[in-house]
């Protein structure tokens, strides 16, 4: 155990060598994590005679899906950060309430989730757009995957307090278990046992049931430096808020991004067709692969920042910084490159056919044209959660969703049709991410990080 915890010291050793030590098996875990639903929609794809019309049905539900993310990171990515600057305070008994507590809003949330998906979901898919031919199969996936909210919200929802504690390629191993399971379970339930649609949802429980049942046994278990015990879920309502109020901005993010993709979806509809949700719902899986690595890293950065933050090591902080930015970079350049080079070997995955290749391809090239400046939203946005600027975090979550690419997906299509969905996207991933970072560097960087870096380096 004393081993662990020097190894897991983040105030000591080299930085860049400390987050790539852990972004390796984060990055793989977001690879695998990835296929959790890339590969669902890739077999849905190859159902027989109606496989673009239930992908475009599956597609609908994606807002609902990210709803139920929302809450999960509200308490999740709420209390991971602030689990790691309390190990970096030396108050391990905090950080113990903080996960214990995390765990009792994951268990609230998933009973209102469950129940309020059952209650909502069908005239929330025909607000998204659901035409008479898609809504069946979105119902259908719903209907089932409900079920798991539970397991959903436990699995990921806690996996945060693993790699918190730097046992990053444990929380690979909670996603491998369940990516594996569902690999293997997707052409069973779909195609063998012709469970259709359904089957695909069945899978994914399945899988995300066993992911949760590892990660809540390591953390209940003697290797995790600080347990999940009951007698540290005693409900604590001011840690709760405080939980809540840091969580906001990834669960912001994720209600924005639920909004976006319904308002999307709805815009598409009306001016495209189910063929045009089917693109959209394609390039939604694309965007998933290549932000994969970006997210990784940030990830695997995040616990370093936090934790030095909470140590006063604000000079580490900075190198931290630094490290994110630069690798951020060059993710998004090779994302960009690849989006803009080889869009026709990505929509190939989803079993297109000219048809839907000719509006696939310009779409793809338009949606991802400034991805390149999607560094700054990344490097800014992780690093205000990582160091509690909740407020800050939230805003600029907002900014590029919900006061830019909403509004846009709704005016631009009336001058340039559903192309001006595609297009939404793209300008705000300029405006919304260069506001991003710069109000970092003028605030964060140049004044709290840069004055007290020099303080100690001066004493």
């Amino acid at each position: 155990m004393q081993k662990e915890a020097r190894k897991n010291d983040f105030s000591q050793g080299n930085i860049p060598s400390t987050i790539a030590r852990m972004a390796v098996p984060l990055i793989a875990a977001q690879l695998i994590n990835v296929l959790y639903s890339v590969v669902d929609r890739i077999y849905i794809a190859r159902i027989p005679h109606v496989g673009l019309t239930v992908l475009a049905g599956v597609g609908l539900t994606f807002p609902i899906v990210t709803l139920i993310s929302a809450f999960t990171a509200l308490a999740g990515q709420g209390g991971a950060p602030l689990f790691s600057m309390a190990r970096g305070e030396g108050q391990d008994e905090r950080a113990g309430r903080i996960m214990g507590n995390s765990m009792l809003m994951l268990l609230f949330f998933a009973v209102f989730c469950t129940l309020a998906g059952y209650l909502v979901k069908t005239p929330l898919l025909r607000l998204f757009g659901a035409s008479d031919d898609t809504l069946p199969y979105a119902q259908d996936y719903l209907n089932v995957y409900l079920l798991g909210t539970p397991f959903v919200m436990a699995a990921l929802g806690m996996n945060p307090f693993i790699n918190a504690q730097g046992f990053t390629r444990v929380g690979m191993m909670s996603v491998l278990i369940g990516a594996l399971t569902n690999v293997a379970l997707d052409p069973l339930f779909i195609f063998v046992f012709n469970m259709g649609v359904k089957g695909a949802a069945v899978a994914t429980i399945i899988s995300q049931a066993l992911s949760a049942a590892w990660t809540l046994a390591f953390l209940t278990g003697r290797r995790s430096l600080i347990r999940l015990r009951l007698s540290l879920m005693k409900p604590d309502f001011p840690l709760m808020g405080r939980i809540a109020s840091l969580g906001l901005s990834s669960c912001t993010m994720s209600v924005t991004e639920s909004l976006v993709q319904a308002v999307c979806n709805a815009s598409l509809g009306q001016a495209g067709g189910d063929v045009y949700i089917t693109v959209m719902t394609i390039i939604n899986s694309i965007r998933q692969i290549i932000m994969m690595p970006i997210q990784g890293f940030s990830q695997a950065a995040a616990p370093v920042m936090s934790y030095n933050y909470g140590a006063k090591r604000m000079d580490r902080v900075r190198t931290c910084f630094r490290v994110q930015v630069v690798v951020a970079f060059t993710l998004s350049l090779i994302a960009w490159a690849l989006a803009q080079l080889a869009p026709r070997l990505l929509i190939q995955l989803f079993n297109g056919g000219d048809e839907l290749m000719n509006v696939a391809v310009p779409a793809v090239r338009l949606y991802f044209a400034t991805f390149i400046f999607m560094f700054m939203q990344s490097s800014g946005q992780h690093s205000f959660v990582a160091l509690g600027k909740a407020r800050r975090a939230m805003f600029f979550s907002l900014l590029r969703k919900a006061f830019i690419v909403a509004p846009l997906a709704v005016i631009l299509p009336r001058f340039m049709g559903p192309w001006g969905v595609f297009t939404a996207e793209a300008i705000s991933d300029v405006v919304g991410s260069s506001a991003c970072f710069v109000t970092f560097m003028l605030t964060v960087w140049r004044t709290e990080l840069s004055s007290a870096a020099g303080r100690r380096l001066a004493e």
